[in-house]
């Protein structure tokens, strides 16, 4: 396990972390296990609507939050409309400050666990769960696996036992890889449905029917 706490707060260690699965997808010879899906075009119509700016996910944003601004930078822009609270541990290696409009979470800043998120510091990387946040094409927290499927290509599903087990999936045609989704299907240990891995890394392309996008990251 990495132990993020040794990196002298690096960032950039905490995104290797948590993005690693980004260069794994594409490693040759790893077993894939291969299903087909339908396309959706009724969905991916509906879903294809460009959200405000307010509620947008890009390959910089999400929100009023942008990775490379600073943690100081989103307080000035968002004013006294919104609330921050710590929630340490978020996971494994990590925590986060939550940011809250009228009661509800909005997104949350991800940074190494066992440091304090300072007004100078940098974001590096933000999560949301709230569904009222979505990609230009409409695709966001909530959205199932196959629904997206319609809107982005074939869903590759990952994990990586030396990486917490945290599951990733990766849509062949997304518009970016800063953009990473994170899925989850109820009552399931994983989102995909997987066969034998290699060296601790396993990929596919079967998913269970009730498999949605959990949340949704963006890293610098």
């Amino acid at each position: 396990m990495l132990n993020i706490k040794f990196l002298s707060g690096s960032m950039i260690a905490v995104l290797l972390a948590i993005g690693s699965y980004l260069g794994a997808i594409s490693t040759p010879g790893v077993a894939v296990a291969r299903g087909g899906t339908n396309a959706l075009p009724e969905v991916a119509n509906a879903a294809q609507k460009t959200p405000a700016a307010s509620l947008a996910i890009s390959d910089r944003t999400i929100g009023a939050a942008k990775v490379g601004m600073t943690f100081g930078e989103l307080k000035k822009t968002l004013g006294s409309t919104a609330q921050f609270k710590v929630e340490s541990p978020l996971m494994v290696d990590f925590d986060a400050v939550s940011v809250s409009q009228s009661g509800k979470v909005q997104y949350r800043i991800i940074y190494a666990a066992g440091t304090k998120l300072k007004d100078a510091d940098v974001i590096e990387l933000l999560m949301t769960d709230n569904a009222n946040y979505k990609t230009a094409k409409g695709v966001g927290p909530g959205m199932t696996i196959k629904q997206a499927e319609a809107i982005y290509g074939k869903a590759t599903l990952s994990y990586n036992v030396d990486n917490e087990m945290r599951e990733n999936v990766v849509f062949a045609n997304q518009p970016t890889r800063k953009i990473m989704f994170v899925p989850q299907a109820e009552g399931k240990q994983f989102a995909g449905v997987y066969g034998a891995g290699k060296g601790g890394f396993f990929q596919t392309n079967k998913y269970h029917q009730n498999a949605v996008i959990r949340s949704v990251k963006v890293r610098k």
